[in-house]
């Protein structure tokens, strides 16, 4: 494995394993940064399934007493019975508009001007979002009606833009819908399981020749390293949201948008000529 190419990998371990799960797009960054990297191609497209897995699964590992008592409560307790149904209906959405509208949306939106644009216009909405008056009507996850499920699967398919991001359409859609900051935000991850995991399966499936066993090394490197910073991002999110809103987040989003507006705008980067 070339030395170059490891650092690539670990570079962009690291930004999918920090971004993936906070409100601040991961697909967004990772479009930039590989840009930036150089790193495209084939290679990339089945490199990104690989640290998405290794994300997601970080988020099973930390959440793994809550869903070992969900498949095992599930034959018989309602509490288990309605928590799964309710993740079933907020994924149906993705799903459906994903099986139509993904290659589409790949092939137009992927490029970093979409994404700084995304990130600009999602950050003034969590500014918004954050500063309008919030009515808690659901405290935890457990709490959750079939109904507000519905609506964060229809706010987490705004996410297939690339820049929105996913962890902050269902998190600021969950707040809007009533949900408690912790609520909204737990659910998020539970809701990026069956997501991501499906997307991935889809995507492995869709573009299996693309994973060639000499590349199993930078796999490595990527898998590991996204694994070990989605952990510290989710432990440290949760830690966060008791005593901070998003505001923060929000002004990262205006503001590395509009820095990579500017750089195309001057002609330092000629982001509109990216291709993924």
């Amino acid at each position: 494995m070339d030395l170059w190419v490891a650092v690539q990998a670990l570079i962009l371990g690291i930004v999918e394993g920090l971004t993936e799960f906070l409100p601040i797009s991961s697909t967004g960054h990772q479009i930039i940064v590989a840009d930036l990297l150089g790193f495209g191609g084939e290679r990339a497209m089945a490199f990104n399934i690989i640290i998405q897995l290794a994300a997601i699964l970080a988020v099973v590992w930390e959440f793994r007493r809550k869903i070992t008592d969900v498949v095992v409560g599930l034959p018989t307790q309602a509490p288990a019975q309605r928590f799964t149904a309710n993740l079933l209906i907020a994924f149906l959405p993705a799903v459906i508009l994903g099986v139509l509208y993904a290659d589409l949306i790949h092939a137009y939106l992927f490029n970093p001007i979409t994404v700084a644009s995304a990130l600009v216009v999602g950050g003034v909405v969590m500014l918004w979002a954050e500063r309008r008056e919030h009515v808690i009507r659901t405290e935890t996850v457990d709490d959750m009606g079939w109904r507000e499920a519905l609506k964060i699967g229809c706010a987490q398919c705004l996410a297939m833009i690339p820049g929105t991001s996913r962890s902050g359409a269902t998190i600021i859609g969950g707040l809007l819908f009533g949900l408690s900051r912790k609520a909204a935000t737990e659910f998020s991850f539970f809701l990026a399981m069956p997501t991501m995991v499906g997307a991935a399966v889809y995507s492995a499936y869709k573009y299996r020749d693309l994973f060639q066993p000499g590349d199993l090394p930078v796999f490595a490197v990527g898998f590991v390293t996204s694994f070990i910073f989605a952990m510290i991002a989710v432990r440290s999110l949760l830690k966060f949201i008791g005593s901070h809103s998003y505001a923060a987040f929000a002004w990262y989003r205006i503001g590395f948008g509009l820095l990579i507006l500017a750089t195309w705008q001057l002609g330092w980067i000629d982001w509109s000529t990216a291709q993924h």
